[in-house]
C-alpha cells in the first residue's frame, strides 16, 4: 500500500513540474506596446502645457500600475473625422499595437450630418480592423441645441459601431468633466489639467482592456 501512496505521490509531482515548465515557457511580451491616440483637440492637449495633456497623464497613470506602453499623440486641433481619416496612414504607422480613436466632436460642432459621421468613422475602424489593430472608440455626446434626433442619430454611431467591428467603446469622452465648469477652460469645451485627471481616471479600467487584447494577440 505504501508503494501504492509513494508512486501516486510522485505521479502528481511530475504532472505538476511539467505544468511549471509549461508556464515557464509560455513567452511575456517585454516590448512596450505601441498606441496611437488619434484624435481632435482633446487628444492633443488644447491650451495645455505638454505635460498636462491627456497622453502623457495617461502614459504615467499606466507606467504607475506597471503597464508598459509607448502611447504616440496623434491629436490635431480642429479635426473631424474626415481629416483623420484623410491621415490615417501616417498617423498610424506600422508595428502601431492599439488605437484609442477619439474623433467627432467638431462633426457635431459643425452640425455635419451625423450619416455622413458614421461613414467615415465606419472607414477608420474598417482600414484598422483589416491591419489587425486593436481599438478603444471613444464616444462623444451631442451639444443640447443640435435637437433630439441630431443627438440621438449622432450618439448611436458609436455604440453600433463599436459593436459592429467589436471595438472596445468608452461612451463619452468627457464623461465626468463636461458638465462642470470647474474642470473646464473658459471656452467650456476642453478641460483643464484637472480635468484631464479626470478623463484619465475614468477611461483607465477602458484601456487596461485595450492593453489586454493586444497581449492576447501579441503576447510576444
Amino acid at each position: 500500500m505504501c508503494q501504492i501512496v509513494r508512486a501516486a505521490i510522485w505521479s502528481v509531482l511530475l504532472l505538476v513540474g511539467a505544468g511549471s515548465i509549461a508556464y515557464a515557457q509560455t513567452p511575456v511580451r517585454q516590448a512596450p506596446v505601441k498606441i496611437v491616440a488619434l484624435g481632435d483637440s482633446l487628444t492633443a492637449g488644447l491650451g495645455l502645457a505638454q505635460s498636462e495633456g491627456f497622453v502623457l497623464r495617461l502614459q504615467a497613470a499606466l507606467a504607475a500600475k506597471g503597464i508598459a506602453v509607448d502611447i504616440a499623440n496623434a491629436g490635431v486641433s480642429g479635426d473631424t473625422t474626415a481629416a483623420g481619416l484623410a491621415r490615417l496612414d501616417w498617423s498610424v504607422p506600422d508595428g502601431t499595437d492599439a488605437v484609442i480613436l477619439e474623433l467627432g466632436a467638431n462633426d457635431m460642432l459643425r452640425g455635419i450630418k451625423p450619416q455622413l459621421t458614421r461613414e467615415v468613422l465606419d472607414a477608420i475602424l474598417r482600414r484598422l480592423t483589416e491591419r489587425h489593430i486593436a481599438v478603444l472608440l471613444c464616444g462623444m455626446r451631442a451639444a443640447p441645441n443640435l435637437g433630439g434626433d441630431f443627438a440621438d442619430a449622432f450618439e448611436r454611431i458609436y455604440l453600433e459601431l463599436a459593436a459592429k467591428y467589436d471595438a472596445l467603446l468608452y461612451p463619452f469622452f468627457l464623461d465626468g468633466v463636461a458638465a462642470d465648469l470647474n474642470l473646464l477652460q473658459r471656452d467650456g469645451l476642453h478641460p483643464t489639467a484637472a480635468g484631464v485627471d479626470v478623463i484619465v481616471t475614468r477611461i483607465l479600467p477602458s484601456v487596461e482592456q485595450l492593453v489586454g487584447r493586444v497581449y492576447a494577440q501579441h503576447p510576444s
